[in-house]
């Protein structure tokens, strides 16, 4: 089982990603969960969402606390603090920022795996909105693989309906552009 745990800030789409990816992992006939971990918070606040795929039933139903993967969609989150902790030795962090592997690591105090793409700029330039979460679907594809690439294409068309196209335009985009160091 692969565990992920997606923190952005209400409004980016932290929660869509999540389900797209299990939708996504379903249509390949996996198991996967997908849901939020959010109170009242409102537009802007920190989020976190989580993601399990498995060739297995999965039974858990609590929070992912040691995750395989971590997908920063803020890049802000990356120097408050919290997104590395309890990443699973030999996780992979991926995030977004436009700034070098060397200096995310830097901010948010990580050694390990990381990729990185500027996924603001992506989703900008592809979708006309500073709205990263199906750009961090590609960078999230590309560093940690989870699914087939082409499987998220169905769920993003329903999801998305007329805009889907700029967003598998953009998520293709940050799978080609994503810059990964051990």
């Amino acid at each position: 089982m692969i565990e992920v745990r997606f923190h952005g800030r209400g409004g980016q789409g932290a929660v869509t990603s999540a389900e797209l990816m299990a939708l996504a992992a379903i249509e390949e006939g996996k198991y996967a969960q997908a849901f939020p971990s959010f109170g009242p918070e409102r537009r802007g606040a920190p989020v976190q969402a989580f993601l399990r795929i498995s060739d297995e039933p999965i039974r858990l139903r609590e929070k992912i606390y040691e995750p395989d993967v971590v997908l920063v969609l803020d890049p802000s989150l990356l120097a408050t603090g919290g997104v590395k902790n309890g990443l699973k030795p030999g996780g992979t962090l991926v995030a977004n920022s436009a700034k070098p592997v060397a200096d995310v690591r830097g901010e948010c105090g990580f050694n390990g795996r990381t990729a990185v793409v500027d996924a603001g700029k992506i989703a900008e330039e592809e979708l006309g909105v500073p709205i990263t979460n199906t750009t961090m679907l590609g960078a999230l594809l590309k560093a940690a693989g989870l699914i087939d690439l082409n499987s998220i294409k169905g769920p993003i068309e329903h999801r998305f309906g007329k805009i889907a196209q700029k967003n598998w335009n953009a998520l293709n985009r940050a799978y080609s552009e994503t810059v990964i160091e051990e």
